[in-house]
């Protein structure tokens, strides 16, 4: 479940867990953008990343990445090691 605004949106984990066992994933990719044009992640990123990963765990649904996209720049948590 996801809640938007002009500038913000609320991404609740229960809601993203109960989507991956809805879908009896085994893992899942997110991916968000930041109209902003910057690709660097927030530290409000890099918490929701984690809290994400960790409820997935729970139910043994692996977080295989989360992107950021700004314009047409593309950043991995992956590749930075930060999931």
């Amino acid at each position: 479940m996801v809640r938007e605004t002009l500038t913000q949106t609320s991404v609740y984990p229960r809601e993203v867990v109960k989507r991956a066992l809805h879908h009896n994933a085994a893992a899942v990719i997110f991916a968000h953008n930041h109209p902003s044009g910057v690709c660097e992640p927030s530290r409000a990123d890099e918490m929701l990343a984690d809290a994400l990963k960790k409820s997935l765990e729970l139910v043994d649904v692996k977080a295989l990445d989360h992107f950021i996209v700004a314009g047409t720049d593309c950043l991995s948590f992956a590749e930075r090691g930060l999931i």
